[in-house]
């Protein structure tokens, strides 16, 4: 399965600029009264989607084709995988956030990152001033930087260094009105000098300015128990990622419930989709399979 973390460093976030339309196209036109009768029971629960679910439909047929598919499915909140110097999918903050509430849905997240070094301090911290302006003018609750470098010579101090730079760029967020936070995979699971990653950065990062997206499926097929952690830790995550091997639902592997409860339980508002691998090689499919599995099922609100 190809992660995120992956995607966003070898692709360099690729623009879907080219791909947009010039003028959106309405989503409602001819519709039936059964038609629109039916969407309205589709929409009845607030569930959100991470873009990167349909990225190469984005870059296939654009940002406009992808947005208009997933409000017909009956997604409310959205979270972005594609930022580059100052632009949303090729768009300003302003024609996307145009784009997306047109379409009777809100941006609520970003995925976005840099890697750090002290070396380049200052020339990641501009690139971050220039990303919070650009969310800040989306609207966007969250930014969220989906990945970390480590490798096997990574050391506690290495991530310690990162949990300052994170809580750096979490102040520089929070005077924007915006919640900086990390979303994790599976490798923040393994052990450095017998301490887990993922441990360390909650124990280290400056808790009044980053939060933390948590991935349920990766926290469980890292090792960890996603409702253990969000019982022990309420103040810290903010967001969710509801993923499992491919579709929401069809592995088997995951118990959703007890998850739903506790993160309810813990007030959390902000959750997304993200469907990253496919049975059928069809993300549109598999990512209105997931919408219906969490739509049908009763512990989701």
């Amino acid at each position: 399965m190809q992660n995120r973390r992956d995607f966003l460093r070898q692709a360099g976030l690729l623009l879907a600029g080219g791909l947009v339309a010039p003028q959106l196209l309405t989503s409602c036109g001819g519709k039936t009264k059964t038609d629109a009768a039916q969407v309205a029971t589709k929409t009845a629960k607030n569930i959100g989607l991470q873009l990167y679910s349909l990225r190469d439909m984005v870059k296939n047929e654009g940002i406009q084709k992808v947005l208009e598919t997933v409000s017909k499915m009956g997604y409310k909140n959205l979270e972005t995988a594609n930022y580059d110097n100052g632009k949303i999918y090729g768009l300003t903050p302003t024609e996307f956030k145009k784009m997306v509430e047109d379409l009777g849905m809100k941006c609520t997240s970003a995925h976005l990152g840099q890697d750090y070094s002290k070396e380049k301090a200052s020339e990641v911290m501009a690139w971050w001033d220039k990303a919070i302006e650009a969310h800040h003018q989306l609207g966007t609750t969250f930014m969220i930087q989906p990945w970390m470098s480590t490798n096997d010579k990574t050391t506690l101090d290495d991530i310690k260094m990162y949990c300052d730079y994170f809580s750096q760029v979490g102040q520089k967020a929070k005077a924007a009105g915006i919640t900086f936070g990390y979303h994790n995979h599976d490798f923040e699971f393994r052990k450095i000098d017998n301490q887990l990653i993922y441990d360390v950065m909650l124990d280290n990062v400056d808790k009044n300015n980053v939060c933390f997206e948590m991935d349920v499926y990766w926290v469980q097929h890292g090792g960890g128990d996603p409702v253990a952690y969000l019982k022990n830790r309420p103040d810290q995550f903010k967001a969710i990622h509801i993923k499992d091997e491919k579709e929401i639902g069809a592995s088997g592997k995951m118990n959703f419930e007890p998850i739903f409860n506790q993160m309810y339980a813990n007030g959390i508002q902000d959750w997304y989709v993200e469907v990253e691998a496919y049975t059928n090689n069809d993300p549109v499919a598999s990512v209105q399979q997931s919408y219906d599995f969490l739509n049908n099922a009763d512990y989701v609100k």
